[in-house]
């Protein structure tokens, strides 16, 4: 047979149809495609398994704004009572689950089949001392865990969300906490009764090792009875060990940043943050669980948590229910450790990101590193500037034998992901790497770090504003934009990727080259069982930037694709370790490619392809 040469924008076999219906921007902003529409009323999303999804990550207050009645949650006042300032990245913007809703038709028509939020439930609405206060617009300062922030809606408005999603085939992930509440315990130590002081630094409350006494823990009288469910108000349920430096015991036992840490060592408050989860299970059908600060909960608080909500929610008539924690750790040998002994079912797959970010975005010389590692996401001590050779990827995938403990779940169930509303945004990192590079070449690096994320094992999450070319400036707030028009000038500055807009704007555009490209790998994933739950295998690496390519094959149907990108900025050649090269049909490709009967492969520079086996 003679050389295969495939060029942008030829598609072969069934996955033409569904990648022009992807990309079209009548299904971006209109109806789902009569296929889906008919798949959906034959099914329930409870039935697809983890592997299957497209997770779409959103932070609601930053989203749509479907509801400016309750900006400031009902809360009179100014903005240190209710927290609504959308001038400052660090307060609340108005975005609401009734925006959500309304922009089903954007979520669906990227192709996400689940919408992961930021957690919803009450907080407390502004936090910190004078001068360094901010609000829980993000929704980590819980204080009632039994209903919906009022800035962003009612418990039904909830409801009327899952119902709509569940009706386009699209499922609802909640993030939780169980390590923490909202900052309401003080110390005597610390601070006076009549003080009420709010302490982040911790430099006044350092952090007492087990053994020593721990500190006089008391609830100031502003604050009595907030927490709810009630026994939350109980100083008992806490260590009161003071706040935490992030090293030795103290990541498990000391406050995260002056937040109240849960007693999770004790078997009465893991009963009880259970009963919590399963009744948002019950009420509301909610299909999965993103378990925040995993890390820094005992083990044995996972063993007996993760198996009651999964049976819990399989007795719901949920057997899919996903639940994944979130483990600041750099290596499979690391992030395994939460599979196979906490038995968590999955975690964040921050081995991942950090190896793209190394072959793909490359590590910026050390004048500008300081932004991208200052929040302690690297894996090495001192990164060598430079682009980490395609072998690390190889490496990487190799580590996926370490994910073994899970209730016989595999490393095809963690979430992937590129960056997030913590670290900072991939086009974020792509910025400070190559600050004088063409806006072209930024395009075609994000372009193919998502191929990556869409071709290889695991589930992917797209962060919001991602596939509208955000972002950011460094991590946190800086990471944070609206989706809809924002008022932050330090977020309307920015140079977006792929397109002259500004988040001054709305940023809802189907046609952004990103999004188009995103709905297209997703249905080719859709399409294609092997990229959903197939095993991986490396096929071509090498000890500099280049190809690395691998082949994905789902063992119940025989399905067999073969996927390959080209990491460096020239023109690359490798031989893939395939048997018949002459049977693997091309199915999508970002650049020239050339596949040669011995199975060698001609890339272009910064592109990937996509082979199907056919013989």
């Amino acid at each position: 047979m003679n050389s295969q040469k495939f060029l942008k924008g030829a598609f072969a076999g069934v996955s033409l149809a569904a990648l022009l219906a992807a990309c079209s921007p009548e299904q971006s902003t209109g109806q789902a495609p009569p296929e889906a529409t008919e798949a959906a009323k034959v099914s329930s999303p409870a039935d697809r398994p983890a592997t299957d999804e497209v997770i779409y990550f959103v932070l609601p207050d930053r989203f749509a704004n479907g509801d400016p009645a309750n900006d400031r949650g009902g809360i009179a006042g100014d903005i240190a009572d209710h927290g609504f300032d959308p001038t400052h990245k660090g307060y609340f913007h108005g975005g609401d689950i009734k925006g959500i809703t309304e922009k089903l038709d954007y979520i669906e028509g990227l192709g996400a089949t689940a919408i992961w939020m930021t957690p919803i439930f009450k907080n407390k609405p502004v936090q910190g001392n004078p001068g360094d206060q901010s609000a829980g617009y993000h929704g980590y300062w819980i204080t009632d865990f039994t209903q919906i922030d009022p800035h962003f809606g009612t418990n039904d408005d909830l409801k009327a969300l899952v119902a709509a999603a569940h009706a386009r085939g699209i499922k609802v992930i909640f993030d939780i906490i169980t390590n923490h509440t909202a900052d309401v315990i003080k110390y005597l130590e610390c601070a006076g009764p009549d003080t009420g002081k709010v302490m982040p630094e911790q430099a006044d409350c350092p952090y007492r090792p087990l053994g020593e006494p721990k500190y006089t823990a008391y609830v100031p009288a502003a604050e009595a009875g907030i927490k709810k469910p009630e026994w939350l108000n109980d100083t008992r349920y806490y260590h009161n060990q003071g706040n935490s430096t992030f090293k030795g015991e103290s990541s498990l036992y000391g406050d995260f940043a002056g937040l109240d840490d849960l007693d999770t060592d004790n078997p009465e408050v893991a009963a009880k943050m259970a009963d919590i989860y399963k009744w948002w299970i019950s009420e509301f059908r909610i299909d999965g669980f993103r378990i925040d600060t995993a890390r820094h909960v005992n083990d044995e608080f996972w063993q007996s948590f993760a198996p009651a909500i999964i049976e819990h929610a399989k007795a719901e008539g949920l057997p899919n229910f996903y639940m994944f924690g979130e483990v600041y750790e750099f290596t499979p040998k690391q992030l395994s450790h939460f599979t196979n002994v906490a038995k968590l079912p999955a975690v964040l797959d921050f081995a991942l990101q950090w190896t793209i970010q190394k072959t793909i975005v490359g590590i910026p010389d050390a004048g500008n590193q300081q932004a991208i590692f200052s929040t302690g996401f690297q894996s090495e001590a001192t990164p060598k500037a430079g682009f980490a050779p395609t072998q690390a990827l190889a490496d990487l995938f190799d580590g996926d034998i370490e994910y073994t403990g899970a209730a016989g779940k595999s490393a095809t169930f963690l979430p992937t992901f590129l960056g997030n509303h913590d670290m900072g945004r991939f086009g974020f990192f792509l910025r400070q790497a190559h600050p004088d590079a063409d806006p072209a070449q930024l395009l075609k690096r994000a372009e193919l770090a998502n191929a990556l994320l869409f071709f290889a094992r695991g589930v992917p999450v797209i962060y919001y504003g991602d596939e509208q070319g955000f972002t950011g400036d460094g991590g946190d707030q800086a990471a944070r934009e609206n989706m809809f028009p924002s008022q932050v000038d330090s977020y309307n500055d920015n140079v977006l990727i792929g397109s002259d807009a500004t988040t001054a704007e709305d940023n809802f555009n189907p046609d952004h080259p990103l999004y188009r490209q995103i709905a297209a790998l997703a249905a080719v994933r859709k399409a294609e069982p092997a990229l959903m739950r197939g095993n991986q295998r490396t096929v071509a690496a090498g000890d500099t930037p280049g190809i690395f390519a691998f082949d994905r094959t789902d063992l119940a149907s025989g399905s067999e694709l073969v996927a390959a990108i080209n990491t460096s900025t020239e023109e690359a050649s490798a031989v893939l370790a395939v048997a018949n090269p002459d049977g693997l049909t091309p199915v999508l490709s970002s650049g020239m490619a050339e596949l040669s009967p011995d199975g060698t492969l001609r890339l272009a520079p910064l592109s990937y392809i996509l082979y199907r086996r056919t013989n």
